[in-house]
């Protein structure tokens, strides 16, 4: 059933509480989320955005409950991903002539997605407006690259909300819709979690974004994501905080993150985060242990620090598969202006820092020139060459 959020726009989304992961299995869930659908009923009708496929026709039906699908004047799509795009071919076979507003990109993503070249797509760019009624217009502005070539945001002037599609989102279940009925400590926590592994490797994008539409004075007393919390109280608090985020974010923290076989590189990656932790008491350290904790999670907490330690031992003349993927989606994500330190156990021939050296300085990282290469387990002498690495990374 469709939910009030001011005037005569509502929401008719889906809070997905059993959610569990996300694009894929590449993004954890941990307090399940939404799919924000938005139906603006002025003098014109229009929906914005639909939701996943698998709750298709549970939309749809709660959707003609609200409306004669018929009076819909357009459809408005602000992002062609299948979590906003996946009703769309359901619905669409009921009132195939409905236009459908959305950017040139898009266009190709959906019909890419769904091979519907005959649906009525209407191309607009930033600035481009729709009135809705006399008084009030949709305004419409290009986010490409945030997080998809297709994405934009779509404004209504007299209500002065932003639909920012998936900008300022979170995957967060909020039974009450709202960011003031919500758990404000969690809110905040799945809101990094989300520029942190999503939106972070586009942050330059986001700077000139949030720069631009400061630029187009619009007066914003909602922000209506497409994911968890709509912000009415204080929105503007989720723009100040993406324009910390998206500017080499750091906090005063270090993490250390490990892999072992057989407990030296875990007895090396304790023993750093107890040294970190007494030359700087007022440093938060955080240790993980790649295979057991979530991969996003810890991404969050890199993230927030202004420096990292990596371990792994020597395997095969490499380093641990489970270090290595998470290496690669390291990468992925483009965090800046953060230093590296490596160490590691090994047996042989001892290659695993290397490795580690040169795929984090490929992520972005200054990487220190200390390191702790440990053959077979450490000694009470490989635990004393952790305090210069300590003091190097404190730096």
């Amino acid at each position: 059933m469709k939910r009030q959020i001011k005037n005569n726009v509502y929401w008719i989304g889906k809070i997905d509480w059993e959610l569990e992961e996300f694009h894929g299995s590449d993004y954890s869930i941990n307090n399940g989320s939404s799919q924000n659908a938005y139906l603006i009923l002025e003098d014109k009708k229009v929906l914005i955005d639909t939701v996943w496929r698998p709750h298709s026709h549970e939309f749809v039906e709660n959707l003609e409950k609200e409306i004669d699908l018929n009076e819909i004047d357009f459809i408005v799509m602000n992002h062609g991903e299948v979590d906003h795009s996946g009703s769309l071919p359901y619905l669409m076979s009921k009132i195939p002539n409905t236009p459908i507003y959305c950017t040139a990109n898009a266009v190709k993503s959906i019909v890419g997605q769904y091979h519907h070249p005959e649906w009525n797509f209407n191309v607009v760019k930033t600035g481009d407006s729709i009135p809705v009624s006399k008084d009030k217009s949709l305004v419409f502005v290009e986010m490409k690259m945030l997080h998809w070539p297709d994405s934009m945001a779509t404004y209504l002037t007299g209500d002065n909300i932003l639909f920012s599609m998936d900008a300022f989102g979170q995957h967060f279940s909020v039974a009450e819709l709202f960011n003031d009925k919500a758990d404000q400590c969690l809110l905040m926590e799945e809101a990094l979690k989300y520029y942190a592994n999503i939106l972070s490797p586009f942050s330059p994008l986001v700077k000139r974004k949030l720069e631009e539409i400061g630029k187009m004075n619009l007066n914003i007393d909602m922000i209506a994501p497409s994911h968890g919390a709509i912000w009415r109280d204080n929105p503007l608090q989720i723009v100040e905080k993406y324009a910390l985020w998206c500017d080499n974010y750091k906090e005063d923290q270090i993490t250390v993150v490990y892999d072992t076989m057989w407990e030296g590189t875990m007895k090396l990656a304790h023993a750093l985060a107890d040294e970190l932790k007494s030359q700087s008491p007022q440093t938060v350290v955080k240790l993980y242990n790649i295979s057991k904790t979530d991969k996003n999670d810890v991404m969050t907490e890199v993230f927030k620090s202004k420096a990292i330690a990596l371990g792994s031992p020597t395997v095969s003349k490499s380093i641990l598969s489970s270090v290595g993927g998470w290496l690669h989606f390291l990468q992925e994500l483009s965090f800046k202006g953060k230093k590296a330190a490596v160490f590691g156990c090994y047996g042989w021939s001892g290659e695993g820092n290397k490795v580690l050296r040169e795929e984090l300085k490929k992520a972005g990282f200054e990487v220190i020139e200390q390191e702790e290469r440990c053959s077979w387990n450490p000694t009470e002498e490989n635990f004393a060459h952790l305090k210069d690495i300590a003091n190097e990374l404190l730096k």
